[in-house]
């Protein structure tokens, strides 16, 4: 009734962020039918191509251990071993490629679905999981009977197909074992091979449904409450918050240094309202001219301000003051697409330091 009443309640759908973060624990939705879709086709496969070649292997054995029945006496427990070793051998030749085939189907169907993902929280010990009343649940509750009908119609199915697989199949087998042993094996490869056909389609049909359902289930087991969808929505507008004062107090951290660097800046170049770029360039430090701050608007009027105060020029020129503002960082050389503005602006400077002459 508990489990009824929070379902209801949880009636938003899932966040993305509720959703990675399951996908992130290892909580993804997995389809078992997938799985074993993908093995049946695997094994028609191999029995479809290998199958001929080990049928005929098998018989060739077969035939080699029968010749010498009559030499072997079952009371004696070497003879049997020999004899029984033998029916191994024979036999393993036909279904270990086809066992391991079986394997590398089931790997890739599953691995179709979600590629591996390391999780502790999936293999850590939970009370929860070895919990009786938690048991009872989902062997008797909603998605026991969903697996209980799942395995009946499966049942049904493959009893089904065998029967029609063998009605069709009888008829030749009772005529081969009339005819020579050798030929079993390929009578017998080709009944499975039609059962395996018959399989192999109901598993497509139940691998496509359960696909659907483990994904629409998955989705339906993550829903939230309104509450939850509220407090992750305040969790991320915190988290948004915090970043910007980060950011902000990077920020100030910046133009706090951009202003103790700004008395030794050469020139400002200007906008001239808009923008303010301050350089520095001594020839006797060697490197282009260095950007020693930089600013828009309210933050240029500031450099504009502090420049007066210290007599540092300030020379307005629209295009470079843009150029450099986007372009170049603070404490970053200027590149040399700006060598010629830049050494224009500085030789002007060097002459009206010369002629004692009114920046024009």
């Amino acid at each position: 009734m508990a489990e009824d009443t929070d379902r209801e309640a949880r009636s938003e759908e899932a966040t993305e962020k509720r959703l990675s973060d399951a996908v992130e624990k290892g909580n993804v939705p997995f389809s078992r039918e997938a799985v074993t879709c993908g093995s049946l086709i695997a094994c028609l496969m191999a029995l479809s191509l290998v199958g001929p070649l080990a049928a005929a292997r098998v018989s060739v054995g077969l035939s080699s251990v029968l010749d010498g029945a009559g030499t072997i006496h079952l009371e004696d427990r070497e003879e049997a071993a020999i004899l029984l070793t033998a029916v191994l051998r024979v036999a393993s030749l036909g279904i270990l490629p086809v066992m391991l085939l079986l394997m590398a189907g089931g790997l890739i169907a599953a691995l179709a679905q979600n590629m591996p993902r390391a999780s502790l929280e999936r293999i850590s010990p939970q009370l929860a999981r070895i919990s009786p009343t938690a048991g009872f649940k989902r062997l008797f509750g909603l998605q026991g009977l969903i697996e209980f009908s799942k395995s009946l119609l499966k049942l049904v199915a493959v009893c089904a197909a065998a029967g029609l697989a063998i009605r069709g199949g009888l008829a030749n087998m009772l005529n081969g074992l009339e005819t020579e042993p050798q030929f079993l094996p390929r009578l017998a490869l080709d009944l499975v091979i039609k059962l395996l056909m018959m399989l192999c389609s109901l598993a497509a049909l139940l691998a496509a449904g359960d696909l659907v359902w483990s994904r629409i289930k998955w989705r339906r087991d993550l829903r939230m409450t309104r509450q939850e969808v509220k407090d992750e929505y305040k969790q991320a507008e915190g988290d948004q918050t915090l970043k910007h004062k980060a950011r902000t107090a990077a920020r100030q951290r910046i133009s706090r240094r951009m202003m103790a660097n700004l008395p030794n800046a050469t020139v400002i170049v200007t906008n001239p309202t808009h923008f303010a770029v301050a350089l520095r360039y001594v020839r006797e430090e060697g490197g282009a001219p260095v950007v020693m701050a930089k600013g828009a608007d309210h933050l240029a009027f500031r450099i504009r301000t502090l420049a007066a105060e210290h007599d540092i020029p300030i020379v307005e020129n629209k295009p470079l003051a843009r150029g450099l503002y986007d372009a170049v960082e603070v404490d970053q050389m200027i590149p040399e697409e700006f060598y010629k503005a830049v050494a224009e602006i500085i030789h002007f400077l060097q002459l009206r330091r010369m002629y004692r002459s009114p920046l024009s």
